[in-house]
């Protein structure tokens, strides 16, 4: 269930090194040697791009289910004109791409045409909730011509194909996170090719690329790979009460353990007919990708307990045992209003005053009422709005706010919340106000030619920031609102909003109600 709301979601937010010795070099200018071989991408005005590069060997047959391996050299100049397949990946939607492809490792570089030395390198992880998307989704042409950065968006496994957890399976639960790790070490072993400086590489994702960012930050096996980092609406710390993510799912951990899921594992196995655990593995390697995709959404996060994620990062985070870089933390003002009207506005069932109460006794049983005094109906223009910020801030807002304040006892912390507006996302057949619902923001780093004056305005201030705090570890910058670190003796907020209102410190705990939640 949360793997589909997943997949909705994100259909609705997402955008528009030896090699050959007798290989000579080419001389068309968007032609780079990586250390596989040549690649040959697409030139433009002021930038370069580069898609569809193998950095690990394709993850399938014997493969599956199996730590990324190295890609093998290709003789003369590979085309780097088009995209990669995506992971394999059902079609969130009617009309959405979809993806079959276990063949699917590759990554995109976007690189502009400007002075300045070697360039910041920001690698982003999409978002999908680990079940849909894939790094074309992306257009990061004015994010790198803006910023003068190099940007670099990465495929990875995803659902069933990337988080499977079984008994004996080495490194269950955690295919995904290493396949990111290794699109790190291409970026360290290539980013001089491109311009780039493998001593300066920001890792960036939003919402499940939010999360693998702070599992990356608390994971051994990062260290090194990265030297600031940004999440974007990462749901890492905090637990989730019941239906108050998703319809009917029950309360869960951000993190379960691989031990946890083991059972769920094998009960897959056996659903498809490989119950012996003496052969289920070999016998789940051959049922093909079209009957396991039913399935996808049966492992939708990473689990704690496999060599990548020996530790659970919320605990992690708390305890100072996580890679000391600089970090910018946030959310958008109204994440779950999308959620709200994709789950009840528009199916016709929106949430009524008796909806309302009956969500609150399943989400917090005898302390309902106390949470009602909180959250009165008579505060909100619709009870869908009440459930909306109620959920925004128990799910996002303060678990985001308490990992702020973890991160700023040792590390550089930047704080910001996105008040802009949604302009991508439609939901058909409802009027339910989206606000500055989950995934907005996105937009704005990634920017097609629509946005009006106000918005590009802000869509520039922000890649602004972000490329600003990718080149120094610091987002400030001449011309720019000045952005204060976050402090747990000055615990502010920069507000990212659209003119007139400005964009600025903001007290979110109070916002947010976070005092509340804490106790």
């Amino acid at each position: 269930m949360k793997g589909r709301c997943w997949a909705a979601l994100a259909a609705c937010v997402a955008h528009l090194f030896a090699a050959p010795a007798a290989a000579a070099a080419p001389q068309e200018d968007a032609v780079v040697r990586t250390d596989l071989g040549w690649v040959k991408g697409v030139q433009a005005t002021d930038h370069r791009v580069f898609h569809g590069i193998p950095y690990a060997a394709a993850p399938t047959g014997d493969r599956r289910w199996r730590s990324p391996a190295p890609a093998r050299p290709w003789p003369g100049v590979r085309d780097a004109t088009r995209p990669g397949p995506r992971c394999a990946q059902p079609a969130p939607a009617p009309g959405q791409p979809a993806g079959t492809s276990e063949d699917c490792l590759h990554l995109n570089v976007t690189v502009p045409e400007a002075p300045g030395g070697r360039k910041p390198v920001m690698v982003w992880l999409h978002g999908g909730g680990f079940v849909e998307g894939a790094g074309s989704d992306f257009d990061a042409r004015r994010l790198a011509t803006t910023g003068n950065v190099i940007v670099v968006t990465v495929n990875y496994r995803l659902g069933v194909f990337g988080l499977f957890v079984h008994p004996g399976l080495a490194g269950s639960g955690g295919f995904a996170l290493e396949d990111q790790q290794a699109a790190l070490r291409w970026v360290r072993r290539n980013a001089t090719a491109f311009g780039g400086d493998p001593g300066n590489v920001t890792l960036f994702g939003e919402s499940a690329g939010g999360k693998s960012v702070c599992a990356h930050l608390a994971s051994p096996r990062a260290a090194g790979l990265f030297h600031r980092a940004i999440m974007q609406s990462a749901p890492c710390t905090g637990s989730v009460p019941a239906g108050a993510m998703f319809p009917g799912v029950p309360e869960f951990r951000q993190w379960p353990s691989v031990e946890d899921r083991q059972a769920d594992g094998a009960r897959l196995a056996a659903r498809l007919g490989c119950a012996d655990a003496a052969t289920a593995l070999a016998c789940l390697r051959q049922v093909p990708a079209e009957r396991l995709l039913p399935l996808h959404d049966q492992f939708i996060t990473p689990a704690v307990g496999s060599p990548v994620l020996p530790r659970d990062p919320e605990r992690a985070l708390a305890t100072g045992a996580f890679h000391r870089v600089p970090v910018i933390s946030g959310t958008t003002r109204d994440e779950m209003r999308y959620m709200v009207a994709l789950f009840y506005e528009l199916p016709g069932t929106p949430i009524t005053a008796r909806t309302y109460a009956e969500l609150l006794r399943q989400a917090f049983g005898e302390r309902a009422e106390r949470v009602a005094r909180r959250y009165p109906l008579t505060g909100y223009d619709s009870p869908g709005l009440a459930w909306a910020a109620l959920t925004t801030d128990v799910v996002f807002a303060c678990p985001t706010y308490e990992r702020n304040r973890s991160l700023a006892q040792r590390v550089r912390t930047y704080a910001y919340e996105f008040a802009g507006d949604d302009v991508v996302t439609e939901i058909p057949g409802s009027d339910f106000p989206l606000g500055a619902a989950h995934g907005a923001e996105l937009a704005y780093l990634f920017p097609g030619p629509g946005l009006d004056a106000r918005r590009r305005q802000l869509s520039t201030t922000m890649i602004r920031y972000w490329t600003a705090f990718a080149r120094t570890g610091d987002p400030n910058a001449p011309g720019l609102p000045r952005w204060r670190t976050f402090a747990p003796t000055r615990p502010g907020t920069q507000s990212l909003t659209l003119a007139p209102d400005p964009t600025g410190p903001i007290d979110l705990a109070a916002a947010h109600r976070c005092a509340f939640w804490a106790g």
